[in-house]
């Protein structure tokens, strides 16, 4: 961390609420963001980050789209309303532009597809309004990406092979051999 950004986390002015169900993630992360100078509070369902937030409202937060009980921009929109200067990050393993211009528009600074490091997300924390975001140094491949968009999919169906190659317009066994590989780099 650089002087500036240890500077603008003095006072008070450096609570960070994490909001995801990924128990694991959410220890990692803020584990991560502690190290950085953050305050962290973590929660892990729409509700429970709704009462953090108004109990002690944050300055920062990083919200994951699917939540256990509901959908994560239920409180990106809390946050908005109760909470105006907190800069809001919405994190997700299931992106698409429609989200992302939602959460925008409910009030999040930022938007970030999983997986997401600390640094991405700390990157996106701190970015001044006018900064834009630098490139990855090291982006999936498309392999990778294609990859991943059949992991969310098949997911998504509840490991349902058959739903999810209909939902993909694919032959059934082309997916199971798919499923059957490692993930590409």
């Amino acid at each position: 961390m650089t002087d500036t950004e240890a500077q603008m986390f003095t006072g008070e002015n450096n609570r960070l609420l994490i909001v995801d169900d990924d128990h694991i993630f959410l220890t990692r992360l803020a584990r991560a963001m502690e190290t950085r100078g953050f305050q962290v509070e973590t929660a892990e369902s729409v509700a429970e980050g709704k009462a953090k937030a108004t109990h002690n409202p944050p300055h920062f937060a990083v919200v994951d789209m699917r939540l256990g009980d509901g959908n994560g921009l239920d409180v990106i929109e809390y946050l908005r309303r109760y909470a105006p200067d907190a800069r809001s990050i919405m994190l997700t393993g299931y992106g698409n532009i429609a989200t992302a211009v939602t959460a925008v528009k409910l009030g999040a600074t930022d938007y970030l597809a999983k997986p997401a490091d600390a640094d991405d997300v700390f990157a996106a924390l701190t970015r001044r309004g006018g900064e834009k975001a630098l490139p990855p140094e090291n982006p999936m491949s498309a392999d990778r990406v294609r990859w991943e968009h059949i992991q969310r999919i098949y997911e998504m169906c509840n490991r349902n092979v058959s739903e999810t190659a209909r939902r993909l317009n694919m032959h059934r066994r082309t997916l199971q051999r798919i499923l059957a590989k490692r993930a590409p780099r």
